[in-house]
């Protein structure tokens, strides 16, 4: 009986362990995935800033603090 219901199962429920990776694949694997997302978020970074400087978008408040400041400036009243 439970021979046959081990029988149905297909084989990778069977074997769990077929698709074992090392530590260092996934540390490698791990190191790739964040220098990757790094990039991304410096390009994303990047391109904002420079729509910001050609007044392409809307600045935030912190962007709008870093690029004039003198908005900022209770000395005037």
């Amino acid at each position: 009986m439970g021979e046959e219901a081990k029988d149905d199962q297909p084989e990778s429920i069977q074997n769990p362990n077929s698709n074992r990776i090392t530590q260092t694949q996934f540390l490698s694997w791990k190191r790739q995935k964040d220098a990757d997302a790094l990039a991304r978020k410096a390009e994303v970074a990047r391109k904002r800033a420079e729509d910001v400087a050609a007044g392409a978008v809307q600045m935030n408040g912190r962007e709008l603090f870093l690029h004039e400041p003198w908005v900022f400036d209770n000395s005037l009243y």
